[in-house]
């Protein structure tokens, strides 16, 4: 079973950075592809950014593309999010989510953090 604790959401204003780090616990990190998303008020939880195993390949929506930056430090179980030049669009809840080499979905999520972004 893993554990997954998100932090480093907060109150921000548009044009600004943040960084969410995700810390993973429980099992053997490396093992899994991680994954963030978020969910807007009223909105489908959207999927924001993946990374594989060893980082190697990543992926984003289109509408983070440029400004949002996922990575991952093996030997601290954590995965980052560096969001950059925000805007109030990107406010939501975010959470990360882990996932095995041989499963579809993802299989463990954390409980999130707010970002919000404002105008």
């Amino acid at each position: 079973q893993v554990q997954l604790v998100e932090s480093g959401g907060g109150l921000v204003q548009a044009g600004d950075s943040l960084r969410l780090s995700c810390a993973a616990s429980g099992g053997t990190f490396r093992n899994y592809a991680m994954g963030w998303f978020r969910r807007a008020p009223g909105k489908e939880r959207e999927f924001v950014a993946a990374i594989g195993w060893d980082g190697a390949q990543t992926d984003y929506v289109d509408s983070v593309k440029g400004r949002f930056n996922i990575s991952r430090d093996n030997t601290k179980n954590t995965v980052y999010l560096q969001m950059n030049s925000l805007k109030p669009e990107d406010t939501a809840v975010y959470a990360c989510a882990a996932k095995t080499s041989t499963s579809y979905d993802y299989i463990y999520w954390g409980q999130g953090t707010q970002v919000t972004v404002s105008s």
